[in-house]
């Protein structure tokens, strides 16, 4: 069987069900609890791990990446005896922003949580599928071995973990369900070694740390959404959000804001907005992005300039979607303000999150 047909076949196996599945609500007044909550969270149905980040290579260059390991629950009921039932299945997604190339290297994994050779554990980070793997101890550690690039890299943390939303709690929509468990960790700092084609060179640079996990992130009016995490100059950071609805228009925003010296801001919608410049139209697929915006918050203006604008991921191979997520750079009036990652949903069609 050829891999897209086997990756379907495997696909159909794992929605089909003879019963609903009950996952766990997210409720306002659960504040998060660490170490516990660096961990997976089996009883609601989707979470991800997910860093970006800005390097520096031996030579000088500037190369953005992204590592995203998802963790989803099927809609199956637990009453299957076999070892190999897709009680939960792992998604990765990797992608390298390189100029010189013009475009991401990406690559992306699916495979079931059995057997030990793909999970998420409970009680601290640690993912895998096979040979790719992101874990925390003193440090977080991520290794990817994609097809024609590789990442090993240590991330440190250097701030405190930055809460969003209230205590944890980030509306995503006008109703309450629509809703995630939030936490980042911005400006975190990186080492490692980037392999392209078989060439390693050493980097260092700066990462954003997300994750969340949710049973309903986005409801039955949502399209897809526009997310920023910008690690500022003055060692400030800003996550901010705006949720799209089926007809374009902004259904909801959100985010946090917290200031060089410390100060957190939770940003509620009217604090928020995302103003799209510049469109980009992905000579694959057709789909047309706007990868220049100004996003005003927290009494900034800031305008996000992308590092190439073939940043487009295809991962319909494991999730379905294609959406673009890439490496800019914020400025504020003429000044570089900060850098972080612009991630854009459900352009090409509505955004489904398996």
């Amino acid at each position: 069987m050829n891999k897209p047909a086997a990756v379907l076949a495997f696909c159909l196996i794992c929605v089909t069900a003879a019963a609903e599945v009950t996952y766990a609500p997210v409720v306002a007044g659960q504040p998060l609890s660490f170490p516990r909550d660096w961990g997976s969270h089996p009883q609601f149905r989707t979470e991800w791990w997910y860093v970006t980040g800005w390097l520096t290579s031996a030579a000088g260059e500037q190369l953005g990446f992204q590592i995203t390991f998802f963790r989803t629950k099927p809609n199956l009921t637990g009453d299957n005896p076999s070892a190999f039932a897709a009680t939960q299945i792992m998604i990765a997604h990797c992608a390298l922003s390189d100029p010189k190339r013009g475009r991401l290297w990406q690559d992306q994994r699916i495979a079931r949580a059995v057997l030990s050779l793909a999970g998420a554990a409970e009680g601290d980070t640690n993912v895998w599928i096979g040979a790719w793997s992101m874990k925390h101890d003193a440090r977080y550690v991520a290794r990817i071995d994609a097809e024609d690039f590789s990442l090993d890299l240590a991330l440190s943390e250097t701030q405190p973990v930055l809460i969003n939303g209230d205590n944890g709690f980030s509306r995503k929509g006008p109703e309450e369900q629509a809703a995630s468990y939030y936490y980042s960790l911005p400006h975190m700092r990186v080492t490692g070694v980037v392999s392209r084609n078989g060439s390693p060179t050493r980097v260092n640079g700066e990462a954003w740390f997300d994750h969340e996990w949710s049973s309903e992130y986005l409801d039955a009016q949502a399209a897809g959404w526009d997310w920023i995490g910008i690690s500022l100059e003055d060692g400030g950071a800003l996550m901010a959000f705006q949720i799209r609805g089926l007809d374009g228009t902004r259904r909801w925003a959100g985010g946090t804001f917290r200031s060089g010296d410390g100060v957190l801001q939770v940003l509620k919608p009217a604090d928020i907005d995302f103003h799209a410049g510049r469109n980009w139209t992905s000579p694959r697929t057709g789909v047309v992005y706007p990868v220049e915006w100004t996003v005003r918050a927290a009494g900034h203006a800031f305008k996000l300039l992308p590092l190439l604008d073939d940043q487009e991921n295809d991962t319909r191979l494991s999730t379905g979607a294609i959406y673009w997520e890439g490496a800019v750079r914020a400025y504020d009036k003429s000044k570089l303000a900060g850098r972080g990652y612009l991630e854009l949903t459900g352009y090409g069609e509505r955004l489904r999150l398996r």
